[in-house]
């Protein structure tokens, strides 16, 4: 991935200033249960890609688990939208953060959300170098679905007046 538009293969420090690990791998159960449903033909940010996700065409049904950084998660959720007003189908796996401008403009009105029940469990190396498999994150996940066959038409009154066809 290109070094001016992802930040995966610098040094990511927590809030402790302690450096950690940006790449984490789906689950097994989650990524089959999404996939049995969806039947992705595409995942543009997959575990140490070679590829650069956000310059390139995506297909027609996509898995996307971004890396979870301020800098590429926004990116990639933009990138997603984009696709879906292309008529493509992507499901992000998402931190549950509802705060944020990317939630409120681009997955709030447009997209379908699914919260998922208690914190996913990653597999990747913690921040000393040691794989688990049980590394929890420090916020709840959501899917995030923007369905390339559905139409969402955001109203300038609110969420509760928009039309979903």
């Amino acid at each position: 991935m290109s070094n001016n538009l992802l930040n995966t293969d610098k040094v990511v420090m927590n809030k402790n200033g302690d450096v950690c690990s940006d790449h984490w791998e789906t689950p097994e159960w989650l990524y089959r249960e999404l996939d049995d449903e969806f039947h992705f033909d595409f995942d543009p940010c997959p575990l140490h890609s070679t590829f650069d996700g956000l310059v390139i065409e995506w297909k027609d049904v996509n898995f996307v688990n971004p890396p979870y950084n301020r800098f590429d998660k926004p990116k990639f959720v933009k990138k997603a939208f984009e696709e879906w007003k292309k008529g493509k189908t992507s499901v992000l796996l998402l931190p549950a953060y509802t705060g944020d401008t990317t939630f409120h403009d681009y997955i709030l009105p447009y997209a379908e959300i699914r919260f998922l029940r208690g914190r996913v469990a990653f597999k990747g190396y913690n921040k000393d170098g040691e794989y688990g498999e049980k590394n929890k994150g420090r916020a709840d996940s959501m899917i995030v679905i923007f369905d390339g066959k559905k139409t969402y038409i955001k109203s300038n009154i609110g969420v509760d007046n928009d039309v979903h066809i």
